[in-house]
């Protein structure tokens, strides 16, 4: 099976291959939407991303608009919107479906049942979280906050077990979190 950055997805403004520039990286790709009462997860993931981003650690936002209509933005009102509410300088990908015929294949691999989490996204924020190596580690439901104490150990986790040779950076620690 292919590995996660090996996957065709279209950036947000068009640009093709957007996941290939991230292999080695330890990715949490979300489902987001603008109009969602979780849209404020924005904010924590974004200081997560900042927080994280130097030890090999990314954010990939994947818009989407099948639960209530919630994210009915064009890509620039999406980008708009994100960058300016919430400051958002993670990658976001082109709007696409999580669920369904019309599922993107992002999403068939990730809940692939071989990789131990399968099954339909219930809504807007759900998480994964994908080690270095390419494979999923952990889902996480919308309501995990990007603060969630068990997110933020699967993550130092898997950026210390996948940690390139020659890193000098202490992960485990975490983020900072008096800025989350």
């Amino acid at each position: 099976m292919a590995q996660f950055t090996d996957l065709p997805v279209d950036a947000l403004d068009g640009t093709p291959d957007m996941l290939g520039p991230l292999a080695g990286k330890v990715i949490l790709a979300v489902n987001v939407a603008s109009e969602c009462g979780l849209t404020p997860q924005y904010d924590g993931l974004e200081k997560l991303y900042e927080e994280l981003a130097r030890h090999g650690f990314t954010v990939v936002g994947f818009p989407c608009n099948q639960f209530g209509g919630q994210e009915p933005g064009s890509p620039d009102q999406i980008r708009d919107f994100c960058t300016t509410r919430y400051g958002v300088t993670f990658p976001l990908s082109a709007k696409l479906e999580v669920n369904g015929e019309g599922r993107h294949p992002v999403y068939d691999w990730l809940t692939d049942p071989d990789y131990g989490f399968p099954g339909d996204i219930s809504w807007n924020f759900e998480k994964f979280l994908i080690g270095r190596d390419g494979r999923p580690r952990g889902r996480y439901p919308p309501e995990t906050r990007p603060e969630d104490p068990v997110l933020l150990q699967d993550i130092s986790e898997a950026l210390e077990e996948d940690r390139p040779a020659g890193e000098m950076t202490d992960p485990r620690a975490g983020p900072d979190r008096s800025s989350l």
